[in-house]
This record gives structure tokens, C-alpha cells and sequence, in this order.
């Protein structure tokens, strides 16, 4: 199976943080990835932009050696990587005064699409959108792209979104998840709306529950101090996990539009039941190595900010009452996995004989490490001695559909080039982000009210005994971590 790359228009890309690990990581190899598959000409421009005293020349030296880290130019066309580093510019700008801007609004081009894409921290969010509407950076044709994590809390969240809309409109807005980037995220939608096999089943008439791990095998160690401000419930829940949550519940949208999937994804957040203490389990990590412990990483002794949180979530309308869903996510856990497990009920009567370790038909959706989506069913065991029963799996791994020289493309390269063609359809809008935190900050406050100090959790297992707890007591199991 070959992708089709399909061009986008020449475009001004702006790249704030242009210095810092994101930029490094993730944006500058995307661009360069998207750039060497031909999906951009040469008349487009990526403009740097940071306070480091830098040439341009300079800057181009910097992103040559962040190709070479963080991409395969090794099997790369020294052309191509020349070409792409000719597309480089770079703008000395402080975001706090008025140096640089002058500069950087000469280098617009205002019949070119713009995109001002902010690797920067949420704080200069709204200052950095001022002062492009102030000074003639932008235009009503620009796009704008911002990082997670958007607010802390509700009145953050609020205040964030009303300092954007002051300077762009909502449909100029990006509010970036790479999760939704991922291609299984997005097999998921076709998945359940292109199939006739699956929507008829998708309801608590056949579904018993559903779990949904995002599960990393690394600590906090290097970000302790702002991880432990933040938390797995602020860091993954509010966010990564909502989304899931949303694509897995919501209703067929009208149409494949970024109105109408946001809508549908929106009425699942307003759905949600508030979740008490009873069904939320939380932990920090401990280690037999000293100075490997939460707290440690933390810098915080004291610390009651949870590395692990799992919870069971009920989802309040005709769709989806009485199956729940179960949540879970952490740090230092056996193996970095992120999966969403669909558990179809049992047949109403069961015919044959010998069937107590039946498993039923449970529908794996794997986002990381290995993408791809496995159906378990049941048939008869091959052979003679009667009739009895054996699990098999249909597998599809994205890995095998590809042919062997082409190159599984980063959630990033899909986001950003769909900004570029403003397609907003895989981006939070304003009033998603705030229904996720109306949802997520009363409990946030029970815990910080009632001192709901998280259990410990050994680096390496699968979390803490409360959260095996909160899905055995419902005769069901967490699907292994690592399987």
C-alpha cells in the first residue's frame, strides 16, 4: 500500500522556540520529512525565530544537526537536505518587548499563507498573538498553532483562549494534540464510520466496557519540577485520554468536517459523569534504587501529585449507559504501550459445553509502540475430539501495509501540514478544552480538599494494588501491560 502525498500551498512558517527541544525533536525534522516527499516546493519558507543571537547562516548550521540526529538524512539525497536548508531564515525576537518585530514583519510575505507555529511555554501564548496582530505579522489569512499544555485549570484555560481570540479567530486557531496525529487515531474514525460491521454494534447493547492505557516506561527525571505541578491527571487525562475517550464514544458526525466531528466530540465531554474518589485510583512510583524514587525526581518530599491515575468513567446518554470506561495512565511502568481495548459482551446464551475460560471478542486498537488494530474471536479448536473452543486473531499491523522503503510518517508532519491546509478536523477548539477541564477540575480540587494521597507503585510493574482493585471489583481485568 502506497500513500499518496498530496501538495499543499507555498506557505510562510514561523517557528517560535525555534532553539528549544520540540523545534529540535520533532517540528524541523517533520518539515524536513514533509519537504523530501515532495509535499512542499522550494517557495516556501521556515522562519526561525528566538531570542539566541544567531545569523541565519548560523541557525541553518543548527537544523543541519538536528536533521542529522532526529532524522535519516544518512539515506537522504545531500541535495535535498541542502535545498531544504535553503528554505531557513531566521529573526532575533524577545517575546517580552519590542525587539525583532519589526524584522520579522518585513519577511511576510501578505499573499502567502502564514502559519506562526508556538513552541514556546503557555505563557507567552497571548503576548506572542498581540504583539503578530500589532505588528503587521499577521493577517486574517494566518494560521496560529499552539502547544499543550493549554491552561492549568479552568480560569487558565478561560483566560488563555480569551487572549488568542483578541488577536485571531477561532477557525485561525490550532490547538495541537500529537496523539491525534497518530495514524491509528485516525483508523479509528474510519474504522467505526466506514464499516457497516462495527456501528451496530457500537453501544452498551454489545459492548461490556472498554479501557483505554496510555502507559510509559520512563519517570520524570529532568522535568520533575514542572511534572509535579502538573500531574498524570492535568498532563495525559485532560488531554491525550479525553481524545481517545471522545473518538471511541462520540455519535456518527454528519459529515467528515472539522465542525461537525468537533461537535460530536464535545457532546461526549458534556456527557461525562463526575467520577468520585471510590473509582479513581492514583500513584506515585517507587524504586529499590535510592534516588530513583518520584520524590526524588520531584525534588518535593512532600509531594501528593500522582504519577499513575487510573479511573472508571460513565458516559450519561442512550449510547453508552451502563458500560463503562476505564482509564489509566502512568509513569515507570513495565513497557511504553498506548491502546484502547474494546470488550464485547458475551452471546446471550452460550451453546457448547466447556467454555469457562472463554475470552469473547474484544477489539485491541494499539497506538504505540507497534500500530495497528487486532479483532479476537472464537472458533473451533482444529481436530478431532469434539467440539471446543480457541482463541484467533485477526491482525492488521500499519507496519505490514506499507511497502519496505517507505518511511512510517510522524503524527507532526500530518498536524502541520494540515494547518498549512486549514484542516482543523484533528485540533481542540475552545470550547472542547474548556468542557475537558469543567470535567477534570472538580476532582483535581477533591484531592487537594480531602488529601487523597496517592498509593505507591514499584518502577516497572503495571501501577498501583488500588487501581487492580477498582476494575476487579467489577468481575473484569485490565488487559496486561506489555502482552
Amino acid at each position: 500500500m502506497v500513500s499518496r502525498v498530496i501538495p499543499v500551498s507555498t506557505f510562510d512558517l514561523v517557528l517560535f522556540g525555534a532553539t528549544g527541544d520540540l523545534a529540535r525533536r520533532k517540528v524541523l525534522p517533520s518539515l524536513f520529512h514533509r519537504f523530501q516527499v515532495g509535499q512542499f516546493s522550494e517557495e516556501s519558507r521556515i522562519i526561525g525565530a528566538s531570542r539566541s543571537d544567531m545569523s541565519k547562516q548560523a541557525f541553518r548550521s543548527f537544523v543541519a544537526k538536528c536533521l542529522e540526529e532526529f532524522s535519516d538524512t544518512a539515506s537522504a539525497d545531500e541535495s535535498c537536505v541542502k535545498r531544504f536548508l535553503n528554505l531557513i531564515d531566521y529573526v532575533q525576537i524577545d517575546a517580552s518587548t519590542e525587539t525583532g518585530w519589526d524584522v520579522l514583519s518585513s519577511k511576510m510575505r501578505p499573499q502567502i499563507i502564514s502559519v506562526f507555529y508556538l513552541s514556546v511555554a503557555p505563557g507567552l501564548f497571548g503576548t506572542i498573538a498581540s504583539r503578530l496582530r500589532a505588528s503587521g505579522c499577521s493577517n486574517r489569512e494566518s494560521r496560529i498553532v499552539v502547544e499543550k499544555p493549554f491552561g492549568h485549570d479552568l480560569p487558565s484555560a478561560q483566560a488563555l483562549n480569551k487572549e488568542l481570540l483578541n488577536s485571531f479567530e477561532e477557525d485561525q486557531i490550532y490547538r495541537i494534540d500529537h496523539y491525534l496525529g497518530k495514524e491509528t487515531v485516525q483508523n479509528l474514525m474510519a474504522l467505526r464510520f466506514a464499516n457497516s460491521l462495527f456501528e451496530p454494534l457500537w453501544s452498551a447493547a454489545h459492548i461490556d466496557h472498554v479501557q483505554i492505557t496510555v502507559a510509559e516506561d520512563m519517570g520524570i527525571a529532568g522535568r520533575g519540577e514542572y511534572y509535579d505541578q502538573s500531574g498524570a491527571m492535568r498532563d495525559m487525562v485532560q488531554n491525550h485520554l479525553m481524545q481517545l475517550l471522545c473518538l471511541i464514544a462520540m455519535e456518527p458526525p454528519s459529515k467528515f468536517s472539522a465542525t461537525a466531528v468537533r461537535n460530536e466530540k464535545v457532546k461526549v465531554i458534556q456527557a461525562l459523569e463526575p467520577v468520585s474518589n471510590a473509582n479513581i485510583a492514583r500513584g506515585q512510583y517507587v524504586s529499590s534504587m535510592p534516588g530513583e524514587d518520584y520524590l526524588d525526581h520531584a525534588g518535593n518530599p512532600h509531594s501528593q501529585t500522582e504519577s499513575f491515575v487510573a479511573m472508571k468513567v460513565q458516559v450519561a446518554n442512550w449510547r453508552w449507559a451502563g458500560t463503562p470506561f476505564y482509564l489509566r495512565t502512568g509513569k515507570c511502568l513495565r513497557e511504553r504501550v498506548s491502546e484502547i481495548v474494546v470488550q464485547f459482551r458475551d452471546p446471550p446464551h452460550m451453546i457448547f459445553d466447556g467454555t469457562e475460560g472463554h475470552k469473547g471478542n474484544t477489539l485491541v486498537i494499539r497506538l504505540q509502540p507497534d500500530e495497528g488494530i487486532t479483532l479476537h474471536t472464537t472458533i473451533k479448536d482444529p481436530g478431532p475430539g469434539g467440539m471446543r473452543l480457541a482463541d484467533a486473531s485477526l491482525d492488521m499491523s500499519f507496519a505490514d501495509t506499507r511497502v519496505p522503503t517507505e518511511r512510517s510518517q510522524d503524527a507532526y508532519e500530518r498536524l502541520i501540514m494540515d494547518v498549512v491546509r486549514g484542516d482543523q478536523t484533528l485540533f481542540m477548539r475552545g470550547d472542547e478544552v474548556v468542557a475537558a477541564w469543567e470535567w477534570t477540575d472538580p476532582t483535581i480540587e477533591a484531592w487537594q480538599e480531602k488529601r487523597f494521597a496517592p498509593s505507591t507503585y514499584d518502577v516497572g510493574g503495571s501501577g498501583p494494588e488500588d487501581s487492580l482493585l477498582l476494575i476487579h471489583r467489577d468481575g473484569r481485568r485490565w488487559r496486561p501491560i506489555g502482552r
